[in-house]
């Protein structure tokens, strides 16, 4: 597990560097050099990243400093929640979409 932690690391905090960043991710985390870890936080990642593309695009409409405000904030929470899982090799779901995430990304 100690092993699988350690191979995955570098890939699991890649992926958190916005949508971007999960899909380099998921190329380096082909089947060769596959690890559970990495496979966990993209899948993580790439729900943070496309929920916020798809919420903010919602939100923009709001047109309220007060909603925008606290999308971001909610998002930015999450994020640094995630990456600091990632940077502390520990296998949390992120509170609230975290599960979710897992399930529908599940073939990653």
């Amino acid at each position: 597990m100690e092993n699988d932690i350690e191979k995955g690391k570098s890939t699991a905090i890649i992926s958190y560097l916005t949508l971007i960043g999960a899909v380099i991710a998921i190329f380096m985390n082909q089947e060769e050099n596959k690890t559970n870890f990495a496979s966990f936080h993209i899948r993580q990642a790439l729900g943070i990243s496309i929920s916020f593309l798809l919420l903010g695009y919602l939100v923009g409409y709001a047109d309220s400093w007060y909603v925008t405000s606290a999308f971001y904030l909610f998002y930015f929470i999450l994020w640094i929640y995630g990456f600091v899982g990632a940077t502390q090799g520990q296998q949390k779901s992120i509170p609230i979409l975290g599960d979710f995430f897992q399930k529908i990304f599940k073939n990653l």
